[in-house]
């Protein structure tokens, strides 16, 4: 069999790496078509996947919209030279892309405030998957999997721990940390929405720099950190999952690490404009068991964060509450691995089920700092 995978973000990548890899081990061929955005190419650059670029944009959101003629164009005549037997991906390139070679096509959706994708997509698909925490019914073809798209590569059965990198940070062994993730807001669903502003950076940076060290991440590499008690995270972006597993806390105005701290057991405040009672689901039930905060403001980080910084009993408590959530979570890499080898035809496969015909898993609510 051919598989085609799209990576346009390098959430896509953590995604679908290890399925890429299982399959060739199987000895199927295996493209990954991806766009060139922010660190995408260089993390298939570091593990080793067979990749084409079908096009480049920046974190602006009119450079995505003016490409998009050129993108199409591309990926459409690249994947028609590698004729594959089954595509996957998260959107409109993948979903058209197989629609004008006739070939069936998986997509794998977890965002629910990106309604023009879905509606230009998801009628193209043998199937679309996402987490049973999705709130909107996508149509016949949706099926739902216990967990999360971060289960395909922070499952315990998937993750290993690297013990180098407080070195790599060149941190103490007992040196606690911050890190504090940037979003650049330039994806199509982002449109309106906004995060931290330069003076609540400042302001959070100042206050929790005095119980930890504060590692910046920035999608966009904007922002300006020069006088403040802060410093870059300057390693290679695949690494960056092995610092979220040691830090003491995130801090985020973006969406997926918010997800992925959860995942790692590493407490984690998420503040932009999409929360509210319209939430996306995942975050929702991340916040009811205790593992994440939800919060609109910069005053709330600041009252939330500074109580995780002087505990003395939050890692246990967040890998407790870690452990219970993801008992009941599917391995996604093997999910991914199944669906391809049954050509996308997913009726058969007990880990899914159709939307609606399955409720998540009701686990007790964890309030507070230690007080499960």
């Amino acid at each position: 069999m051919k598989y085609l995978f799209f990576t346009n973000t390098p959430a896509h990548v953590h995604l679908y790496k290890h399925a890429v890899r299982r399959l060739r081990d199987r000895g199927h061929e295996v493209l990954v078509l991806a766009r060139d955005y922010t660190c995408t190419v260089d993390l298939l650059e570091w593990y080793e996947l067979p990749y084409a670029v079908y096009g480049a944009c920046d974190t602006s959101k009119g450079s995505l919209l003016s490409r998009l003629p050129a993108h199409y164009a591309r990926a459409i005549t690249q994947a028609r030279r590698f004729d594959p037997d089954l595509v996957f991906g998260m959107g409109g390139y993948a979903a058209h892309t197989g629609a004008v070679l006739r070939t069936p096509t998986v997509l794998l959706i977890d965002s629910e405030p990106a309604s023009f994708d879905h509606t230009i997509s998801t009628p193209f698909a043998r199937a679309v998957l996402t987490p049973d925490t999705f709130r909107k019914n996508l149509g016949r073809n949706h099926y739902v999997f216990p967990g999360f798209k971060e289960c395909a590569y922070l499952h315990p059965e998937i993750y290993e721990p690297n013990p180098s990198i407080r070195d790599r940070l060149e941190l103490e062994a007992d040196e606690p940390y911050v890190i504090l993730r940037l979003n650049a807001f330039g994806s199509q669903h982002d449109v309106g929405k906004q995060g931290l502003t330069a003076d609540d950076r400042r302001r959070i940076v100042d206050r929790l720099s005095e119980d930890a060290t504060v590692l910046v991440s920035d999608e966009s590499g904007e922002a300006d950190l020069e006088g403040m008690p802060a410093r870059p995270f300057d390693l290679h972006p695949a690494l960056m999952h092995d610092a979220l597993a040691e830090a003491e806390l995130l801090v985020a105005d973006t969406q997926t690490m918010v997800t992925e701290a959860a995942l790692l057991g590493t407490p984690a405040i998420r503040s932009n404009s999409f929360v509210g009672d319209d939430d996306m689901g995942n975050f929702v039930a991340l916040e009811e068991q205790g593992l994440i905060h939800n919060v609109a403001s910069a005053d709330a980080i600041i009252d939330r964060a500074v109580p995780l910084l002087e505990a003395d009993d939050v890692d246990e408590t967040w890998q407790r509450r870690r452990n219970a959530f993801l008992a009941d979570t599917v391995n996604l890499t093997e999910l991914i691995v199944d669906v391809a080898t049954a050509e996308g035809r997913v009726d058969g496969l007990e880990a899914l089920a159709q939307f609606g015909q399955r409720q998540p898993a009701e686990l007790e609510p964890s309030v507070g700092v230690g007080g499960d």
